[in-house]
C-alpha cells in the first residue's frame, strides 16, 4: 500500500522534480523526510516553492543528502515570493482512499479517570504511528464527547473525531463492511482482510473487572446493519504474548499492511518484556521434566531455551530469570540434564511421568560436579 510519501514523490517526479530542500533547519534531522513534509504539506502549512538559489540543505526523493535544489518546502506565506509548484489542495487531490482507523469511545464512562488518561495517551500514540504511513486523519475517534476533548492533549485538528456511535460515522462515508479486532474472536487477521475501508480497534482499557466487552461493539454494529469481520491477532497461533494497548495493535496491524511483513514479525516489533513475560509463563511448563530425588520434585529446563524462545519473544535474561523464579522451576545446560537422564529411571507417578534419581546416584552426581 502506498504511503504518503510515495503519493509526494510521484506529484514531483511527475514535474521532472528529483531532489527538495527547505529554508530552514526544519526537517533535518527527521528520519523520513519526504514523509513529514508531506504531512505539512496536506494539512495547509506549506508548499513547494521554485527558489532562485540553491538551497543549503537537500534530499533526494530517496531520502538522500545532496548538494542543493531549486526546490523547496517552505510556508505558504512564502506565496508572495516565490513561485509554487505543488500546492496542498493538488497534493490532496492525488490522495489515495486509504482505510479509517476507528478506536470506540462508546464506553468511554466505564473507565476510571486514570484509564481515560490511559486511553487518551494511546489515541495519542496511534496519531504519530499513522503520520508515519499516511496523514494522520485516517484515525477516527467515535463517540469523543467534551470530556475526552479536554482530557486530550494531542492535535484534535489533524485527526477525525466524531461525537456519534460508530455505525452513524461508517454508514455517513458509506462504508457497510468493517475488521474488528477482537482477541476473543474465531479467526486470525490475514491479508485478505485489508480490503475493507475501515478497521475498529477499540476504545478499552481492560482491568480484570470487565470481560469481553469488544464483542458487544461488534454486535452493535450488526444491529445497525454493518457487516462485522471478527479478527484477532496472534503469536506463533496464541494471542498470548500479543500487546494489548490500542497504539501497538494499530502498529502491528500497518506493519502488515504497509510493510508486508508477517504477523509473527510485526507482533515481535511492538512486543514489550511485559508481554513476553506473558508467553513465556505459558511456554516453560511445557518444555520441563520432573526430576524426584528422594520424595522431592524438582521440575528442570534447558538453559539453552533462552536462546531458543529470545528469536520471537522480546526476553531479556533478568526476564528469563524472573519467569523461572515465579513458575518454581531450575534451569540447566543441555549436557548436564543428559546426564542426569542416564542415572534417572522414567516411572509413572499418580499419571504423571517422572525421572526418579536414587540418592545413591544423586550423592554421585553431586560428587561429580
Amino acid at each position: 500500500m502506498k504511503t504518503l510519501a510515495d503519493v509526494l514523490r510521484e506529484a514531483l517526479r511527475e514535474k521532472g522534480i528529483e531532489s527538495i530542500g527547505t529554508l530552514s533547519k526544519r526537517f533535518r534531522k527527521s528520519r523520513n523526510k519526504l514523509q513529514d513534509i508531506a504531512v505539512e504539506i496536506v494539512h495547509g502549512k506549506g508548499a513547494i516553492f521554485r527558489v532562485p538559489e540553491k538551497t543549503a540543505v537537500a534530499w533526494d526523493l530517496n531520502g538522500n543528502r545532496v548538494e542543493g535544489s531549486y526546490y523547496a518546502y517552505a510556508p505558504l506565506c512564502m506565496a508572495d515570493k516565490f513561485e509554487m509548484v505543488l500546492s496542498p489542495e493538488e497534493l490532496r487531490s492525488k490522495l489515495p482512499e486509504w482505510p479509517y482507523f476507528i478506536i470506540d469511545l462508546q464506553l468511554w464512562n466505564k473507565h476510571t479517570q486514570k484509564e481515560k488518561g490511559k486511553v487518551c495517551l494511546q489515541i495519542n500514540q496511534s496519531y504519530g504511528l499513522l503520520r508515519d504511513y499516511f496523514t494522520g486523519r485516517e484515525l477516527a475517534v467515535t463517540g469523543a464527547n467534551e470530556e475526552f476533548r479536554e482530557m486530550f492533549h494531542g492535535p484534535l485538528d489533524r485527526i477525525t473525531t466524531y461525537e456519534g456511535p460508530t455505525a452513524e460515522f461508517l454508514k455517513e462515508r458509506g462504508i457497510d463492511e468493517v475488521v474488528l479486532l477482537d482477541p476473543w474472536a474465531d479467526e486470525v487477521l490475514s491479508e485478505k482482510d485489508f480490503d475493507v475501508k475501515a478497521f475498529i480497534i477499540g476504545g478499552i482499557v481492560d482491568t480484570g473487572h470487565d470481560k469481553k466487552l469488544t464483542p458487544k461493539i461488534g454486535e452493535e454494529l450488526e444491529g445497525a446493519g454493518i457487516k462485522v469481520r471478527r479478527r484477532k491477532i496472534v503469536l506463533r497461533g496464541d494471542v498470548t504474548g500479543v500487546p494489548d494497548r490500542i497504539n501497538r495493535i494499530l502498529g502491528i496491524i500497518l506493519k502488515m499492511l504497509v510493510e508486508g511483513k508477517s504477523m509473527d514479525e510485526a507482533v515481535y516489533e511492538f512486543q514489550e518484556p511485559l508481554h513476553a513475560r506473558w508467553r513465556l509463563r505459558k511456554e516453560l511448563p511445557k518444555r520441563a521434566t520432573r526430576y524426584m530425588v528422594d520424595g522431592k520434585t524438582y521440575r528442570v529446563v534447558e538453559k539453552e531455551l533462552f536462546d531458543e524462545y529470545s528469536k520471537w519473544l522480546k526476553i531479556r535474561p533478568e526476564d528469563f530469570v524472573k519467569v523461572l523464579r515465579e513458575l518454581d522451576l531450575v534451569a540447566l545446560d543441555r549436557k548436564r540434564i543428559h546426564h542426569l537422564n542416564k542415572i534417572s529411571n522414567a516411572r509413572l507417578i499418580r499419571g504423571k511421568l517422572y525421572r526418579v534419581i536414587l540418592l545413591k546416584k544423586a550423592a554421585m552426581l553431586c560428587y561429580n560436579c
